[in-house]
């Protein structure tokens, strides 16, 4: 995740400790909702109370009241929950919920996740020793409550009668928003998990789904292409077995900046090529991006037709995995994959930077990500990710053991018909789907798919080549949403159908 400008701001304080809000003036968003930055404080540990006792740290959190009546003090809070990167990310990329809030006449809110962004609970030093322990979801989960409440307080706010609190995220900020709802259900009237791996990473699914539905992502494109980058992995091994001429062939075929010295090397190559794909199968939307990489519209297929229509198909394949890491407009005339693919507890990749510690940390204690490959059901080179490799390497990292059962029994796993009012949606181009819920498991536990989608596409903001599918999402969403504000408050709002 790329670093955020650092912003001058205006404080403004306007309430005393243990939970205050630091007040910015509204930054100004291009064709976007103004917002104000703010700064809540929140329990360094919300669980042990001899630890850190009062001490607090800064949440940083985006709130918009561009859409809130606040005469009345009423009205639904749109709760975004955050997930692994500063919250300004995903603020610019859920444009959904700015126009459900303009509908609805919410307030908004986007909290950012303890250990991202500037939500630092150490400050720079949150990542070393034994800082990084607190870092966890039920402490992220157990912040967001805290806010939850002080948000009713200071918007003079009675409750979930008065203002119901919906939660949105996607991906893992799906996972938070479903969990929300699960745990703290005092609080929170409803969610809108979008892409949300909740039975994935609770070790309840096939292990190789993830890679073998990356693959059904490129065979949609052109049946031929998995087949070519299957040859290409083929032909890679083959000069990497032919010695130190074969790997400088190698390096010089694929425009790496350092020539490959040993297998190692090689398998680190093979690393940096999937994090690709699985980049642009996840981000495989119908219109240019720029949430994780510079992508051009359907970017699968654009992969898919370098690989399939050049001359060298090593050189195609590089072009093809380039796309990830060099954009559409990018300058690199090499590639340097040691410092663009950093190899981590999540098979699917974590990212660069202090996001990718705090994840690689996750990975490696609560969430379950054994994702392996086979070259049978997928077009990797084959390699088995088992838990012991993964206790070994956090062990040796962060000096901690995996639990890989915890999800399961702290939040749920696939026993969540208890639960309600929750919409689990999923594009059929994401390669994450089939790790959440696919069926209605109850009439308030509902799921919607989106056909030609790609991942929490329903999320984004609305534009001109949205698929037929996510735009019947969206308005499934909204009538949902609607239902559950019109029944908490006992009256009807704008934008619900019934």
């Amino acid at each position: 995740h790329d670093k955020m400008a650092a912003r001058t701001l205006l404080y403004v304080l306007l309430s005393a400790v243990p939970f205050a809000f630091v007040w910015s003036v509204p930054l100004p968003q291009p064709d976007d909702v103004p917002y104000k930055v703010t700064y809540f404080d929140q329990y360094v540990d919300n669980f042990n109370f001899a630890s850190y006792g009062q001490k607090t740290y800064k949440q940083k959190v985006l709130i918009s009241d561009t859409h809130w009546d606040s005469t009345k003090n009423e009205g639904p809070i749109f709760f975004y929950t955050g997930n692994e990167g500063p919250i300004t990310a995903f603020w610019a990329n859920s444009g959904f919920v700015k126009e459900l809030a303009a509908k609805f006449k919410a307030l908004l809110v986007f909290a950012e996740h303890r250990y991202y962004g500037e939500s630092l609970p150490f400050g720079d030093d949150s990542f070393t020793g034994k800082n990084i322990g607190l870092l966890s979801v039920e402490q992220a989960m157990a912040d967001y409550a805290r806010l939850m409440k002080d948000l009713w307080a200071r918007f003079d706010c009675k409750g979930p009668d008065t203002c119901p609190i919906i939660t949105f995220g996607g991906s893992y900020g799906g996972m938070l928003s479903a969990y929300m709802r699960f745990k703290y259900p005092n609080l929170v009237t409803g969610a809108l998990a979008a892409s949300a791996p909740i039975y994935l990473v609770a070790g309840l699914t096939d292990g190789y789904q993830y890679f073998e539905d990356v693959t059904k992502d490129f065979m949609k494109s052109d049946a031929k292409c998995p087949e070519k980058v299957k040859s290409a992995f083929i032909e890679m091994a083959d000069l990497a077995g032919e010695g130190q001429e074969g790997l400088q062939k190698l390096s010089e075929r694929l425009q790496l900046c350092k020539p490959l010295s040993s297998m190692q090397d090689v398998q680190h190559l093979y690393g940096w090529v999937r994090n690709s794909f699985t980049t642009l199968a996840m981000l495989d939307y119908p219109y240019p991006t720029s949430f994780e990489a510079n992508l051009p519209a359907n970017p699968v297929n654009v992969a898919c037709g370098w690989i399939l229509n050049s001359s060298d198909l090593l050189k195609g394949l590089s072009q093809a995995a380039g796309l990830a890491y060099n954009g559409t407009e990018g300058t690199l005339k090499c590639f340097d994959i040691f410092t663009e693919f950093v190899a981590c507890a999540d098979p699917t990749g974590c990212g660069l930077g202090a996001a990718s510690t705090a994840w690689d940390y996750q990975a490696c204690t609560e969430v379950s990500l054994l994702e392996s490959t086979n070259n049978f059901t997928d077009m990797f080179p084959p390699h088995s990710y088992t838990e012991k490799e993964r206790a070994e390497y956090c062990h040796n990292k962060y000096g901690v053991t995996p639990r890989p059962d915890w999800m399961g029994v702290h939040l749920w796993g696939d026993q969540i018909l208890s639960a309600s009012n929750i919409i689990f949606s999923n594009g059929d181009l994401d390669p994450w789907a089939r790790g959440g819920v696919l069926t209605d498991v109850s009439p308030s536990l509902v799921h919607i798919l989106i056909k030609g989608g790609a991942h929490h596409l329903d999320l984004r903001g609305s534009n001109p080549a949205d698929p037929p599918s996510v735009i019947e999402a969206r308005q499934q969403e909204t009538d949902i949403i609607g239902q559950w504000i019109s029944k908490a408050t006992n009256r009807i709002w704008e934008g619900a159908s019934n």
